[in-house]
């Protein structure tokens, strides 16, 4: 076999890996919320992973990177990781009003969120294109939520929406901020001092006493979630080693599609009836949902061409 066909199949494979567990969080996410806050259970999520990864940064000898930092990165890491809060959370709570799958597709407006602050605070510039991949993508989240249009009693469904929106913000602003980190420390060290940093300022909020009442499976379920963000984005960095940085960035856009057909596939085997229920999307739904995935994937082939 080729080096380069081993390439592709571990790209594949971590890629799917990464996918799979994304489009699994909001499921598991969306489960807990029956027996923790969003603040209480994001807490938790920071605790663990931040645990498990500075055990991982120590025994790697990398814990030295802090020592170079100068206040205003410290300050940076403070701005960035209070955005990321607000992603958390939020995402969190937009799950009380929406169904995994439909959460996961209204984040796919985080690439304009992103592009626009790439514009207003380092000067970059867009190809009409992208914009019109935007539009594509606003069209097709319409289109995907039209049922609701005209309706009564759906003002829960929008609130919804319009919180995904705020975490999806919130998650650009993170990550712009994030990208200007990049000189002074790695990835996992901006994450582990963004984690420690929630863990202190988000106990006070938190109801950690909780653990003690929650059932075997309400455990498990909060580990998964815990666990989720560490196992897919070490996912996403080993597809990263392997392919292109737009091969793997359209594979991650199919996220939403995987959380609609694991969201189905709970709802056939019966799993956790209470939370998860069927989308019953329709046709002209499911055309929406494909506008948004196609214009998200050509906004990251524009993306790759620019560099």
């Amino acid at each position: 076999m080729t080096q380069a066909k081993h390439a592709f199949l571990y790209g594949l494979f971590f890629s799917a890996i990464t996918v799979f567990f994304w489009g699994m969080l909001p499921i598991a996410l969306k489960v807990s919320g029956n027996f923790y806050d969003p603040i209480t259970l994001t807490w938790f999520r920071f605790a663990i992973a931040g645990v498990i990864l500075g055990l991982w940064q120590w025994r790697r000898g990398s814990l030295k990177e802090f020592k170079l930092l100068e206040k205003k990165h410290w300050g940076r890491l403070i701005v960035a990781g209070s955005f990321l809060i607000i992603n958390y959370t939020t995402f969190v709570w937009s799950l009380n009003y929406l169904l995994p799958g439909s959460a996961q597709l209204s984040f796919q407006v985080a690439p304009l969120f992103l592009a626009l602050g790439g514009i207003f605070f380092l000067g970059e510039k867009v190809h009409w294109k992208q914009w019109l991949c935007f539009l594509g993508i606003g069209i097709g989240m319409l289109t995907f939520f039209h049922p609701i249009f005209g309706e009564s009693g759906q003002g829960s469904i929008w609130l919804g929406v319009l919180i995904v929106q705020v975490s999806a913000a919130a998650w650009s602003i993170y990550a712009l901020l994030q990208k200007s980190l990049f000189k002074h420390l790695s990835p996992s060290n901006i994450l582990l001092a963004i984690y420690a940093y929630a863990v202190i300022v988000m106990l006070p909020f938190s109801s950690p006493s909780k653990l003690s009442s929650a059932s075997v499976e309400d455990i498990w379920i909060l580990i998964f979630c815990s666990l989720n963000t560490l196992i897919a984005y070490g996912a996403f960095a080993q597809a990263m080693r392997y392919w292109q940085t737009v091969q793997v960035s359209a594979a991650v856009v199919l996220t939403p599609v995987t959380s609609f057909i694991l969201t189905e596939l709970c709802v056939y085997l019966n799993w956790w009836p209470n939370s998860i229920f069927s989308s019953h999307a329709d046709s002209l739904s499911l055309l929406g949902m494909l506008l948004v995935v196609i214009s998200a994937i050509y906004v990251q082939i524009m993306s790759a061409k620019k560099h």
